[in-house]
């Protein structure tokens, strides 16, 4: 797959899944906007490390982000092809903890995951209709399929991620695709300190491992390869979901 010329943005950039994604895509020519919140001089080391990227910083919760990162494509390409929201949170309560989910919990969680989410994807939307096979990719999670998760208000915003994805593409027009890989737990900064979680689903799930950044890459390419796909959620859990 030849990607020269094409322009992506990948949010959330700066590490793991999404420095991944980033990574593979500029391996096949593609120029990458990098973005991240508060990791500047990660995110400014992983673009200067691709043949042809930017860093721009931005938070996904917040309104402005969306156009300004469009904007700052524009201007370095003149064009946009793909989006990958990979940009995400959590919170720190475990997820029987019903009580210890608060307003403010849900406000956190679902402005990033679900609101900024979509307002990357409605702002890129003008460029990638341009474009001769505009894509978007959303990461979304197991967690939004089974009820499992790193907490209860990030189970209910990938569910709710899965949704808009199909229906975004039912109603994208053009010739606009709009896709979603969904992981089950992956090796990344994130998880570094869940070796009890690790170690459980590797025993139990049938390909005994965790996923790495690069596995959830690969899928993103499968996707972005794969031209007569819209709407769909691309399960990539090594068949952890088969044994919850």
């Amino acid at each position: 797959m030849d990607l020269s010329h094409q322009a992506v943005i990948v949010t959330g950039s700066s590490s793991g899944i999404g420095e991944a994604v980033a990574r593979r895509l500029a391996g096949l020519g593609a120029g990458i906007l990098v973005n991240s919140v508060t990791s500047v001089e990660a995110g400014e080391r992983v673009a200067a490390d691709l043949p042809d990227a930017l860093y721009v910083q931005g938070d996904i919760s917040d309104p402005a982000t969306a156009g300004a990162l469009v904007e700052a494509a524009q201007e370095r390409w003149g064009r946009l092809d793909g989006v990958v929201n990979n940009a995400g949170v959590t919170i720190d309560v475990p997820m029987p903890d019903l009580e210890g989910v608060t307003v403010e919990h849900w406000d956190k969680v679902l402005r990033t995951n679900v609101v900024g989410t979509f307002l990357v994807s409605q702002a890129a939307l003008p460029l990638l209709r341009e474009a001769d096979d505009g894509w978007i990719i959303n990461i979304t999670s197991l967690a939004g399929t089974r009820q499992t998760g790193s907490s209860l208000p990030y189970a209910v915003s990938k569910a709710a991620l899965d949704h808009l994805t199909a229906i975004m593409a039912k109603h994208v027009g053009g010739n606009v695709r709009i896709n979603a890989v969904a992981p089950g737990l992956v090796a990344t900064p994130w998880t570094e300190d869940w070796q009890a979680l690790r170690e459980g689903v590797a025993a139990i799930a049938p390909l005994h491992r965790v996923a790495t950044p690069e596995d959830i890459a690969e899928a993103c390419l499968a996707l972005v390869a794969t031209t007569y796909a819209t709407g769909q959620v691309f399960l990539v859990d090594g068949g952890l979901g088969l044994t919850l």
